[in-house]
């Protein structure tokens, strides 16, 4: 019992962390506590990210197989917990001046941290749903933190409602796959399932529960959440939803087709390619017309998630691979973007119209050029690092067989270019100067131009991170 007690120690840790927060909160009184408990919370969740990310290269297992703890975990927590603490950084300037910064805020974040991190360590259908809750619960209430703002209520009931449709396939794919195989855990699910054909409950089993894990990805088509949520969220929270939720729901969905449905590659490969291919399409179609650019970012937020599943339709160790570092180049993609969003206002009001980014190069020439090395990744443009992302990726599905999957992200990459290459040109060449006022932050500029930095530096050997996400695929692909 100790040993796997220690073995769920940082999501302890958190935990005890949040509730303490919460009673000190109510104790001492909520306006006195916002802003240290925001810089409190970021730092306790960075610091458990280097700890975890420098911690023993252990594969272990606890609370008889429910709970894993291997490198593949290890890799999704830090980046989980990392991209977490420089959010809440990110959004205290954002959160103070508009009256949106309470205690409970933070805290909340860490607690979906929690179960982000659960997550991605689950080895038994229960221990996944009660992460997933965990998760989904916390980012409920951060979707309408702004409660005089018919959008943010309109996002958070939104999320809420077609969460819960999702939470229900998930449990109905759960229900048919304890019936058919006789156990909840995944190790037992496996041995059930073995590598002939499956019977025909336990492929129900399989497609109702990918269902529910791409809900939270954003896949096509339960996608649809995506925009309304991140256009009526407020920004930091729309940031949030962009990357660390992202990477706990595709780690677990690695998680669970790999470490569960693992002796039938074929038979989910087919609906992971399904869902790549329409999200890719429709992120790339959908995000022509918008002119909003937190809506845009939704749908760059589904379009990317598709080129991810191309890593995880190949059913490789190397697809795994090429999907975490996908996810983590992507993460550092978002959040240089949306400290630029965070910064963009005018006349005091934050400002989100793409229209308003005319001629932004006259008069902040250094963030206009950061900006569009992160919207050059982001479409691809090499030799930029979101470039090699997707070389990953494509390299990954043509070693699988998968030549036209290959092709079609390609089409759909071009296709996409266009709402990040408008960016550009209207910071460039637009024709009228809208005002936009230059960020006074330097949190939000050192975050836009680090971003930046990395997205051409990275280049030289990702940062290292190559290593450590073949390290991670290794453990989860035997």
């Amino acid at each position: 019992m100790t040993n796997d007690l220690f073995q769920i120690l940082p999501e302890i840790l958190l935990s005890v962390f949040a509730m303490l927060g919460l009673l000190a909160g109510a104790y001492f009184g909520k306006d006195a506590l916002a802003r240290p408990l925001l810089w409190l919370t970021a730092a306790v969740m960075a610091l458990l990210g280097v700890a975890i990310a420098t911690g023993a290269e252990t594969s272990t297992s606890a609370f008889h197989g429910m709970f894993v703890n291997d490198a593949f975990a290890r890799f999704a927590k830090t980046l989980i917990l990392l991209s977490a603490a420089g959010i809440l950084v990110m959004s205290e300037q954002y959160m103070t001046r508009r009256n949106l910064l309470r205690f409970e805020y933070p805290l909340l974040i860490s607690l979906s941290a929690v179960g982000m991190m659960v997550m991605v360590s689950a080895g038994d259908l229960m221990t996944l749903y009660m992460g997933l809750e965990l998760q989904s619960l916390a980012l409920y209430i951060v979707a309408s933190l702004r409660r005089d703002s018919l959008k943010s209520t309109e996002a958070g009931l939104k999320y809420f409602v077609l969460g819960a449709l999702s939470s229900g396939l998930l449990l109905y794919g759960c229900s048919l796959t304890y019936g058919f195989s006789g156990t909840t855990l995944f190790s037992g699910i496996i041995a059930a399932v073995g590598d002939s054909q499956p019977s025909v409950g336990l492929l129900f089993g399989l497609v109702f529960v990918i269902s529910g894990m791409a809900f939270k990805i954003s896949a096509v088509p339960f996608h649809m959440w995506t925009p309304d949520v991140y256009e009526g969220s407020p920004t930091p929270v729309t940031a949030f939803f962009a990357t660390a939720p992202k990477v706990a729901a595709m780690g677990l969905f690695a998680r669970v087709v790999h470490d569960a449905y693992g002796g039938i590659v074929g038979d989910w490969q087919q609906i992971i390619v399904l869902l790549s291919v329409a999200s890719m399409l429709l992120g790339a179609v959908g995000g022509i017309g918008q002119r909003d650019i937190k809506r845009l970012m939704a749908y760059s937020s589904i379009s990317h998630m598709g080129y991810a599943l191309i890593g995880l339709a190949a059913g490789t160790a190397f697809g795994v691979q090429s999907m975490l570092v996908y996810m983590s180049i992507y993460v550092a993609m978002n959040i240089g973007t949306f400290a630029f969003i965070l910064s963009m206002e005018k006349d005091g009001q934050p400002v989100t119209d793409i229209g308003s980014l005319s001629q932004y190069s006259k008069r902040e020439p250094l963030r206009a050029l950061a900006v569009m090395v992160l919207m050059f990744s982001l479409a691809g443009v090499p030799p930029m690092l979101g470039f090699f992302a997707k070389l990953n990726v494509w390299q990954a599905g043509l070693d699988a067989d998968l030549f036209w999957l290959v092709v079609v992200s390609a089409v759909a990459s071009a296709i996409g270019a266009f709402y990040y290459l408008r960016i550009v040109f209207l910071m460039y060449f637009g024709k009228d100067d809208q005002g936009l006022e230059a960020g006074a932050s330097p949190v939000l500029w050192g975050f836009l131009m680090a971003s930046a930095a990395a997205m051409i530096l990275g280049v030289v050997n990702l940062f290292g991170i190559e290593g450590a996400a073949a390290a991670a695929a290794a453990t989860l692909v035997n």
